[in-house]
């Protein structure tokens, strides 16, 4: 009986139903983004930076309870430094008053609080940051298409980039959907993703380009099942592992990589997905051929040359 690993699925047989699935989830995501749009956080939207040093190392989910408790709006509790600093985010107007307000409330359950500092971070350089943020994921976006169709030719790049923007549209509407804290970190989350995702992609586009060489077949859909099935277990092994770090960075990581650990594991799933059934199905898409890849031959060059 042949093994998981060695068994060969057609995965270009179900591409219609994968591309079914993926337009619906991306018909979601859009939709959640125009009308519900995303929970951007304190470092898009500006708020309140509260900085307190504690005696004793603190529960930061009772610090953020006690907060929550007293109605302070969007609380994002982490330490910062030692364990005995903690650094509070509140997403409200600043007060002059709240970093003594935050102190009290904190030393009603008998802690030793002492004030550190309270300030405002400006509306001004969320927006500045989200600019910026979004023409980062543009550029990489853009430079990822031009290095494909260098280093392939250009239908992967199409390939390639739709895969990519798949891959984001899909991660930042969930955030969307279920209204999860969207700052920096997830930023930087979309950024690692698509970093991910075009490494599964090239490998996938690498052993594709060499079995159509290698093949002596013109049916494209068996020659890139035998491809992908040949990528399987890396392609297995290497999301596997990378999915069991990430589940335990979100279980015992804390709250400063919270959403971060969940962004990658969306990605890193999503991503896994859309190498088989939308980087590499979108090359059938396209009518890839094998002259695409393979240039003439130098004999039948010379025969047109000798004929009158």
């Amino acid at each position: 009986m042949k093994t998981l690993i060695n068994r060969q699925f057609d995965f270009m047989g179900k591409r219609k139903v994968a591309f079914a699935i993926s337009a619906a989830l991306i018909l979601a995501s859009i939709i959640s983004l125009l009308f519900q749009q995303l929970n951007l956080g304190l470092d898009f939207t500006g708020g309140t930076l509260v900085e307190v040093r504690y005696a004793v190392a603190p529960s930061l989910e009772a610090v953020r309870q006690t907060l929550e408790a007293a109605e302070f709006r969007d609380v994002s509790v982490q330490t910062f430094g030692a364990s005995t600093e903690v650094l509070i985010r509140l997403q409200q107007a600043f007060d002059p008053e709240v970093g003594d307000r935050v102190v009290q409330l904190l030393r009603s359950g008998g802690d030793s609080v002492e004030l550190v500092r309270a300030e405002f971070v400006g509306a001004q350089v969320g927006e500045q940051l989200r600019d910026q943020s979004g023409l980062g994921l543009l550029v990489a976006l853009g430079i990822v298409m031009i290095y494909v169709a260098f280093r392939f030719q250009y239908k992967f790049a199409i390939g390639a980039l739709l895969a990519l923007m798949h891959d984001v549209i899909i991660v930042v509407g969930i955030f969307s959907l279920f209204q999860l804290d969207f700052d920096l970190t997830v930023l930087a989350a979309l950024l690692a993703v698509i970093g991910y995702s075009l490494n599964d992609t090239i490998v996938v586009y690498d052993r594709i380009r060499e079995t159509i060489r290698k093949s002596r077949i013109d049916d494209m859909p068996a020659i890139f099942n035998e491809a992908i099935n040949m990528t399987l277990s890396r392609t297995l092994a290497t999301s596997g592992t990378t999915l069991l770090v990430l589940m335990a960075l979100l279980m015992l990581g804390g709250d400063m990589i919270h959403h971060f650990s969940i962004a990658l594991i969306i990605g890193v799933v999503v991503g896994t997905f859309s190498s088989i059934y939308v980087a590499a199905a979108l090359l059938l898409a396209v009518h890839l051929q094998r002259e695409d890849l393979i240039p003439a031959r130098k004999e039948d060059a010379e025969a047109e040359e000798e004929l009158p």
